[in-house]
């Protein structure tokens, strides 16, 4: 009989073994049968062929295997949601503050995995400690941290042909940006300026710390959003709050800066600027519109994989040109912008139905180089191919969502198609030195003792919140029904608990 690495771990003595060759220690408490995720979007091309590699040699090392269950984006936040509530069979899934992780949390459903990481060698390694420290509530981390940088500021990626064509070829600031928008907009027919897509929403105007027509925002990206989950109602703290001891949140239609943007948002929409079904069309088809050279611009975030947009481009624009656009008003690293260094993405693990160890063991498995190759980008010369130490260039259409479960900072490959100024922005944001952390950085608000406003809260944001974000309708008329709906659905309740909070937190934190 062939002994699996688990096998002959289990045969033989853990603590002998575990001095001789440390890095095998943790697969002695790993269980078998086979890891389940829930991932969104679809499976890649050829991921059989990947997953069956992947699987022989996890099963050789660990003694279990892998699947996914991939979930369509527009219908994950629910499907996932349901599946934890049905207590399905899984072991891991996607999950975020912007998803369901509060409430999943607050309602038991996830596995508290405070402690793991110290037991997991390769994992460890390459989990920052700041990363850590900001992903966890109240003392405990219920989920592992996917990211690939170490800030993440949501900017433009433009045409950099168009830019530079119509003498923009080099944008700074947010008023340059405008002024090649609307150059484009008069020049170049059948292009519209900026896509928006329906998943944007409250980006484009609510400071996180930039939001994407806040202009004040991208001048002064010193205020962080934070929202109480579950209610879709974002909100500020006092800046001063660290100084005086009293949170003084407020919701974001009190921001002066964020009600401009507004104004910014509802110009565009009547100009021309952005697209009109901004409200309703979906990412994949303003993703789809841009590669086919209808939009001369696109909402992008530091995570260096903005410039895989290009190929799809040059199939009908052969000299199209890629570039990104963080306008701070001067180059990078004269300012630091805030971040809570809170992961947009996590790995949880299912309380009900999950096996800890497992999942955990995956998650190690992932953190070496050649496994995450492997998954993340499909069959070394099939699918990709190295260039030089860090970078790789695509020979397939294999597309994993490594976002969701694979990311690790220290084991991404850039690809070789990657602009100098995605370049230039992904290496900015991978460095925690060029963030200041912001006061309020591991706040997370508890939504049960608001519970039944805050789900009335969550229909105000949708019914009247979203139009305002895409530019639908006149802003005041806007504002004031969503006022009246938000003080109709409890609003007063809501801050005075959120005030309570941010007043602990500040106390807490004092401490």
């Amino acid at each position: 009989m062939r002994l699996t690495r688990r096998h002959f771990m289990a045969l033989s003595s853990a603590a002998g073994l575990a001095t001789a060759f440390p890095g095998l220690a943790p697969a002695f408490g790993a269980s078998s049968g086979t890891s389940v995720a829930l991932l969104p979007s679809q499976a890649p091309t050829g991921w059989k062929t990947v997953l069956d590699k992947a699987n022989a040699k996890l099963m050789e090392e660990h003694g279990f295997t892998f699947d996914a269950q991939f979930i369509n984006w527009s219908n994950y936040a629910q499907q996932s949601l349901l599946k934890f509530t049905a207590g399905a069979q899984f072991d891991t899934a996607l999950q975020a503050l912007w998803l369901n992780m509060a409430q999943l949390q607050q309602s038991g459903a996830l596995a508290d995995l405070t402690g793991q990481i110290d037991k997991w060698p390769n994992l460890k390694k390459q989990i920052a400690p700041k990363l850590i420290e900001a992903n966890t509530w109240g003392g405990k981390l219920w989920g592992i941290p996917q990211v690939n940088s170490a800030g993440r500021i949501q900017h433009f990626g433009i045409r950099q042909d168009l830019a530079d064509k119509l003498g923009f070829p080099e944008i700074n600031d947010f008023e340059t940006l405008e002024r090649f928008f609307y150059a484009v907009k008069e020049k170049e027919s059948g292009v519209t300026p900026f896509a928006l897509a329906s998943q944007t929403g409250w980006q484009t105007a609510v400071a996180t710390p930039t939001g994407l027509f806040n202009q004040h925002s991208w001048e002064n990206p010193y205020t962080m959003q934070y929202s109480l989950a579950g209610s879709g109602l974002r909100f500020y703290f006092d800046k001063d709050a660290a100084k005086t001891g009293s949170s003084r949140p407020i919701p974001w239609w009190d921001d002066a800066g964020t009600v401009e943007a507004l104004r910014k948002i509802r110009q565009y929409y009547q100009d021309g600027i952005i697209n009109a079904d901004g409200l309703n069309v979906d990412q994949a088809t303003i993703e789809s519109q841009f590669g086919a050279g209808r939009f001369a611009g696109l909402w992008s975030i530091t995570d260096g994989l903005q410039s895989n947009r290009l190929a799809g481009l040059k199939k009908a624009v052969p000299t199209a040109a890629l570039g990104q656009v963080l306008p701070f008003g001067g180059p990078l690293g004269s300012v630091k912008p805030v971040q809570t260094f809170q992961a947009d993405n996590m790995i949880v693990v299912n309380a009900n139905g999950g096996d800890v160890d497992r999942a955990m063991a995956l998650q190690d498995w992932f953190s070496v180089q050649e496994n995450h190759d492997l998954v993340g980008l499909g069959i070394e010369g099939t699918d990709w191919k190295p260039v030089g130490e860090h970078s790789f260039e695509q020979l397939s259409t294999y597309s994993f969502p490594s976002y969701a479960i694979l990311w690790r900072a220290g084991l991404e490959r850039l690809t070789s198609s990657m602009t100098e100024s995605e370049k230039k922005a992904f290496g900015w944001a991978q460095d925690y030195d060029n963030f200041e952390l912001d006061t309020f950085a591991s706040f997370i608000a508890d939504v049960t003792p608001v519970k039944e406003a805050a789900a009335q809260m969550n229909n105000v944001m949708t019914q009247y919140a979203n139009p305002l974000f895409y530019g639908v309708g006149d802003v005041d008329a806007g504002l004031d029904k969503l006022k009246k709906a938000a003080d109709a659905a409890g609003l007063d309740v809501i801050m005075t608990e959120l005030t309570k909070q941010g007043d602990a937190y500040l106390k807490a934190r004092a401490s």
